[in-house]
């Protein structure tokens, strides 16, 4: 059975649907004899009077040429287009021109313009501020911790060379060694030199950096183990600590 479609408001297509529901719409007055329809082997869409023979439409036959036969096409075609209908432009007898706006002058709205960028820098500034001020903060910090660091590194060297030449850790006040508060210098309060509990060589300083709380104060321990080898620990955060020293 063929299956129909059919264009509402010759706009919109339609369907599939079967001749005899195409029948009834036209006979509850949905669509007319003029309505547009196709089925699979038609070439264009035709009008319902055309094919109301076809489909059982108890009609008069419509007069008029057969279409040509061309190739079944597989989907129905394009609907044809609506008629264009031209518009004549009418030109107004009397034109009106409005009267100027009233609004800011130029002066007025750079002003404006100006004082929204100064608005906009000095908000920006204030985050990055914000941003950049712990930053910096915390690598001042780092900055004495490594300072530190450096300024131990020759005690570390003659730690090792004692323990190496005597068998025993060194104390301070030892031969080539200084008392604790010796050792004063940059970062370092005092430097206190001895054994660790766990048997090994070790190396305690005492930080100073006056106004900074997470470090004034703090210990930085180095410990030797006999061997060559070196681990760094301490009190401050890792935060402030290098690298080689976190835990």
């Amino acid at each position: 059975m063929d299956q129909w479609f059919f264009a509402e408001g010759n706009s919109q297509q339609r369907g599939p649907l079967p001749a005899d529901e195409l029948i009834a719409l036209y006979r509850s007055s949905r669509i007319g004899l003029d309505t547009l329809v196709w089925r699979d082997g038609m070439a264009q869409w035709q009008p319902l009077e055309s094919v109301a023979a076809e489909i059982g439409l108890d009609l008069a036959p419509a007069a008029g040429p057969a279409a040509e036969p061309v190739p079944d096409p597989t989907v129905p075609p394009a609907l044809p287009a609506a008629p264009a209908i031209p518009v004549t432009p009418v030109a107004p007898a009397n034109p009106v021109i409005p009267p100027p706006r009233k609004g800011l002058s130029g002066c007025a709205i750079v002003g404006i313009v100006a004082a929204i960028i100064v608005v906009l820098v000095l908000i920006v500034g204030a985050v990055l501020a914000a941003i950049a001020l712990p930053a910096y903060q915390e690598y001042v910090a780092r900055s004495k911790t490594s300072e530190a660091l450096v300024t131990l590194a020759p005690v570390k060297v003659a730690v090792a060379a004692f323990h190496g030449e005597h068998g025993r850790c060194p104390v301070n006040d030892d031969e080539g060694f200084q008392p604790a508060e010796g050792y004063a210098d940059g970062a370092i309060n005092a430097v206190r030199i001895g054994r660790f509990d766990n048997g090994h060589c070790g190396v305690e300083a005492e930080l100073t950096v006056p106004g900074n709380a997470a470090l004034d104060g703090k210990l930085l321990w180095l410990d030797y183990n006999g061997a060559g080898h070196w681990e760094c620990s301490g009190e401050p955060d890792d935060t402030y600590l290098p690298a080689e020293c976190r835990g």
